[in-house]
């Protein structure tokens, strides 16, 4: 029933979202997740320790955070599948692992500001990008917000999903737990980037089919052809071995770069393009980036139904 399971709890978020009175008066999973991954850094992380000694102390964060997250959800799913429809009551628990409902959102509040002016837009994208807002231009704003809304379509959408599709409850949550890792602890700064290591490589590990099937989706979705050329193409010049391939995708079936030239924390960084189209981007190519993945969304849903009907079948 796991394809079931996906289905029903894709379908929930993206119709109704994590509902935010629920928010306010308990916080959300996610939230705890980091409460706990924040607290194990506090306690274990060594900033000026060597590297193998980081390392190792990172790996620990991770498995006690991985564990954590089993011991909470594996009998709890395993209660649920012995009950009549329990994988209804653990569709609900799952939803809120995603999150496509609030990633349009601050995408779609970047497109907003910018038609309010150049610093609301970079006040908009400061919430969902790690570069420096300052530094971009209207173009640069743009194509930020782009690019977080295809990289999290994988990370925020089709892998929690796929991970729900396969392994149930305990996969979803293990997924998001070592995804929160990575977002939070999984940077080559000077404090993480020995005890960040293992999060960010086993993050890479766990989102390598996910970003490919989200490619495949955005191609699907709104280029043809023309996009999975772009796609395959040119997802290897990505610095990530995940994230350049739904962002090529993206880039060619919107007809437009991504990538290129950023700076991070004062850094600047030279980075290729992603396809061939227009470097000048406005607000309307975010909301035409906004209404592919909505596309993406439906063909997500659809792959989960003929999974969910071949199973039950």
């Amino acid at each position: 029933m796991f394809p079931l399971t996906a289905l029903l709890a894709v379908l929930g978020d993206r119709l109704f979202g994590y509902p935010p009175a629920l928010a306010r008066r308990i916080g959300h999973p996610v939230e705890w997740l980091g409460a706990l991954i924040g607290a194990l850094d506090r306690t274990l992380n060594r900033p000026h320790s060597h590297r193998t000694a980081g390392r190792m102390r990172g790996a620990l964060t991770l498995a006690l955070v991985v564990v954590a997250s089993l011991a909470v959800t594996f009998p709890l799913a395993l209660a649920l599948r012995a009950i009549p429809f329990g994988f209804v009551i653990e569709a609900l628990l799952a939803a809120p692992f995603l999150a496509q409902r609030d990633l349009a959102r601050a995408v779609a509040n970047v497109a907003d500001g910018i038609d309010r002016s150049l610093g609301d837009g970079r006040a908009a994208v400061s919430h969902i990008v790690g570069r420096d807002p300052a530094e971009l231009d209207q173009s640069g704003v743009a194509r930020a917000a782009i690019e977080s809304l295809a990289e999290n379509a994988s990370d925020a959408v089709v892998a929690p999903a796929l991970y729900l599709a396969l392994l149930g409850l305990p996969g979803i949550v293990v997924y998001k737990a070592v995804n929160t890792a990575d977002s939070m602890i999984g940077h080559r700064s000077k404090r993480y980037r020995h005890f960040g290591w293992a999060a960010a490589r086993i993050d890479d590990l766990l989102n390598l089919p996910a970003a490919r099937l989200t490619g495949l989706f955005i191609a699907a979705a709104g280029g043809g052809r023309a996009a999975l050329s772009i796609m395959w193409r040119d997802a290897g010049r990505h610095v990530s071995p995940n994230a350049g391939w739904p962002e090529a995708a993206m880039a060619g079936a919107l007809a437009i770069r991504l990538g290129g030239p950023r700076s991070y924390h004062g850094r600047p960084l030279d980075l290729p393009w992603l396809g061939s189209g227009r470097k000048d981007l406005k607000p309307g190519d975010i909301r035409r980036a906004l209404a592919l993945y909505a596309r993406m969304l439906n063909l997500l849903l659809i792959a989960l139904a003929i999974v969910a009907v071949g199973t039950i079948v």
